[in-house]
C-alpha cells in the first residue's frame, strides 16, 4: 500500500491533531460535572490549569524547548489571559447558573466570532463550504442546546457568563494564531497555560481549601482536566491551528455537541432523545462540509510555521 503523497502528510497531521482535541474538549464536560459539585469556579480553574502547566513544563524540558522568541509573546500573553484564564473560570461559572443545553447553545457562538474575527483581523478567507458547513453545525447545535435544556434552570447571569466565555474564546484563538508562526504549538499552549494559571493566582486559597475537603474523584477528574483536555488537547490544537485558518478550526469544534451527547450516554447512562441525535447528526454534517474542498479549491494561506530554534512540535 503506498504512503500518502507528502504534500498531503501535513494536513493528515493536522486533522488528526484536530480530531485529539475535539475528542478530549468533549470528554471534559464529563469530568467538570464531576469535578464542579466540589471545587468553585475559580479554585477549578486554577487547579485544571496548574495540573496542565507542571505536565507541558516538564514535556518543555525533556524537550529542550526554551523560552518561546519575542515576537511570539504578544499573543501568547492575550491567548493565556482570555483563553486559558478568564474563559476557563466564567465557563465553569457559567455552567453553574444554567442548564448544560443552554450553556453548549450560549459557547457555541463562539466559533461564529472565530471566523469573523480570523476574516477581520487575520485577513482569513471565508469560503462558501466553511459559512454552509458553520450554519449547519450551529443549527445542530441549537437542536442539541435545546433538546437538553430543562426548562427554567437558566438564568440572565449564566447566559451573560456564557457568552463572556465565547467572546474569550474567539480572542484566544485570534491571538493565538500569529504567534504559532514564530513558536511551536508546545510553547504556544505552555506559556499560555502558565500565564492562564498565574492569572487565577487569586483562586489559590480556595483551592487549597476545597481540595482538603473534596471527594478523590472530584479531585481526578480535575487533574484530568489539567493532563488530557488542557495540556494535550491545546497542545494538538495549536499544532492544528498553526497549518490551517482560525475559522476552519473553530468549525471544527463544532463536533463536541455531538461527541458529549455520545459520551454522556456511554459513560452517565444518559439516554439521548431523537431531537438531540438528529442535533448531533447536523453538527458533524456541518463541520464535515465546513472541512471539505472542492476539486478546484486553492490552497489555504497557512504556511506551516518556522520557529527559530529546532525541537519544535
Amino acid at each position: 500500500m503506498m504512503s500518502p503523497a507528502p504534500s498531503r502528510r501535513p494536513e493528515l497531521l493536522a486533522a488528526g491533531a484536530a480530531t485529539v482535541t475535539v475528542v478530549l474538549w468533549a470528554s471534559a464536560f464529563v469530568s467538570i460535572r464531576s469535578a464542579g459539585e466540589a471545587y468553585s469556579p475559580g479554585a477549578l480553574a486554577l487547579g485544571r490549569l496548574l495540573s496542565g502547566a507542571l505536565t507541558l513544563g516538564v514535556i518543555c524540558l525533556l524537550r529542550r524547548e526554551g523560552w518561546p522568541p519575542r515576537p511570539a509573546w504578544r499573543g501568547i500573553l492575550i491567548s493565556g489571559l482570555l483563553w486559558f484564564g478568564f474563559y476557563m473560570v466564567v465557563l465553569n461559572w457559567g455552567e453553574q447558573q444554567v442548564d448544560a443545553g443552554t450553556a453548549a447553545l450560549v459557547v457555541n457562538v463562539g466559533p461564529v466570532l472565530i471566523a469573523v474575527l480570523g476574516a477581520r483581523l487575520l485577513g482569513d478567507a471565508l469560503p462558501p463550504r466553511l459559512v454552509a458547513g458553520m450554519a449547519v453545525s450551529f443549527a445542530g447545535a441549537v437542536t442539541v442546546g435545546l433538546s437538553m435544556s430543562g426548562g427554567g434552570g437558566s438564568s440572565l447571569l449564566g447566559v451573560v457568563l456564557c457568552l463572556l466565555a465565547a467572546v474569550a474564546y474567539a480572542g484566544g484563538v485570534v491571538a493565538q494564531k500569529p504567534a504559532l508562526g514564530h513558536a511551536s504549538a508546545l510553547q504556544v499552549t505552555t506559556f499560555g497555560c502558565l500565564v492562564g494559571a498565574v492569572a487565577c493566582l487569586p483562586f489559590a486559597g480556595q483551592l487549597v481549601h476545597e481540595a482538603a475537603a473534596a471527594p478523590l474523584p472530584a479531585t481526578l477528574n480535575m487533574v484530568y482536566l489539567g493532563v488530557f483536555p488542557t495540556a494535550l488537547a491545546f497542545t494538538t490544537w495549536a499544532y492544528a491551528l498553526a497549518r490551517t485558518t482560525a475559522g476552519r478550526m473553530g468549525a471544527t469544534t463544532y463536533a463536541v455537541p455531538a461527541l458529549v451527547v455520545l459520551m454522556s450516554w456511554l459513560v452517565l447512562d444518559e439516554v439521548p432523545g431523537l431531537l438531540t441525535l438528529g442535533g448531533g447528526a447536523l453538527c458533524l454534517a456541518g463541520v464535515a462540509v465546513s472541512r471539505s474542498r472542492g476539486r478546484a479549491a486553492a490552497p489555504e494561506k497557512a504556511p506551516e510555521p518556522r520557529p527559530t530554534r529546532a525541537g519544535r512540535s
